[in-house]
């Protein structure tokens, strides 16, 4: 039996090891280390925010943008950008509220067109990109423009009211159980698993990979593109009704700007802005950060002009650190 052992590494290469290991961690969950220091950090600034209440009231503010940003996820996996999907999801909204008043259609027709909607201005979107070869960035800006139109002509720039079923959206039931986190969960799992267990999620981060060599290795793009882009749009149109319940009303100013916002929580997240990865949980991740700095910034009366100027130099902080980050690899 040998007696020989082995010699004990030194101690600079076991520190060097150790610290490779808690970058590698850091790296790949940067935002959820983020979202857990602002958690502390607002829970010693504040009292009242670490309770189940203002938990309940997080999650809710979350819940719009995570569910743009699920959608939004697609895209920017795919090399894409969507700057439509506030003015889509005001759009859904709207046409819901005008099926269901003004034309007398059953509510759940009226959700049916509301989302068809959605997915058409995805659609739209999709063949400027695929076949027309527009820029996305142009594609999804003329969009933008577009819905926010219709959204204004069919209103007439007047809020619609809702059936009691788009209500039902943005109701907390037996004051615990909030709607909006409901669906937010459950189109996070549905995101999650279309991107890991479904050829068109494994198509996303071929396209965002490297476009060419996905088109080479058999992958129809083009189609592949229209699915992302209407999938963006549908749940665009979900977000619009969540956001219509909560507000009782289908407004046809609602959701400005929440794009940025989604964008951002994509970024947040751990999504690239140049393609090829992303993860639904971390655009969950992302969110909940966004949610949690303007909850916080608002129990410590910051004021809202000052809560735009810091929502902002953390977008800047997240692309910086992407950037970053791609530099490396």
């Amino acid at each position: 039996m040998s007696t020989e052992t082995a010699a004990p590494r030194p101690r600079s290469a076991r520190t060097r090891l150790v610290l490779t290991r808690v970058q590698t961690i850091a790296g790949q969950n940067g935002a959820l280390m983020a979202l857990i220091l602002l958690w502390v950090v607002m829970s010693l600034l504040s009292p009242v925010f670490f309770t189940a209440q203002n938990m309940l009231n997080v999650g809710i503010q979350a819940a719009v943008v995570a569910i743009l940003a699920f959608g939004q996820t697609f895209v920017i996996v795919s090399a894409g950008i969507d700057l439509s999907v506030g003015s889509v999801a005001a759009l859904a909204a709207v046409v819901t509220g005008y099926g269901a008043t003004t034309m007398g259609l059953s509510p759940v027709i009226a959700i049916l067109l509301g989302m068809i909607t959605g997915v058409l201005a995805g659609l739209v979107s999709g063949v400027l990109v695929a076949f027309g070869r527009l820029p996305a960035f142009i594609a999804t800006m003329a969009m933008l423009s577009i819905a926010r139109g219709l959204t204004l002509v069919v209103s007439q720039g007047m809020p619609l009211p809702q059936p009691s079923m788009v209500a039902w959206f943005g109701k907390t039931i037996d004051g615990w159980l909030p709607m909006p986190v409901v669906i937010m969960v459950v189109l996070g799992a549905l995101a999650s698993f279309i991107l890991g267990r479904t050829y068109t999620g494994r198509a996303m981060y071929a396209i965002g990979g490297n476009e060419e060599a996905a088109r080479l290795s058999g992958i129809n793009v083009q189609r592949q593109k229209l699915i992302i882009y209407a999938l963006s749009g549908l749940f665009a149109a979900v977000a619009g009704l969540v956001l219509a319940g909560r507000l009782v009303s289908a407004q046809p100013q609602a959701a400005s700007g929440y794009e940025l916002d989604a964008i951002a929580a994509v970024v947040i997240g751990g999504a690239s802005l140049s393609g090829g990865t992303g993860r639904a949980f971390g655009t969950f991740v992302g969110a909940l950060v966004l949610a949690v700095i303007r909850n916080g910034l608002n129990l410590l009366n910051v004021s809202s002009f000052w809560q735009q100027v810091v929502i902002g130099a953390v977008i800047a902080l997240a692309v910086l650190t992407d950037t970053l980050r791609r530099r490396r690899t």
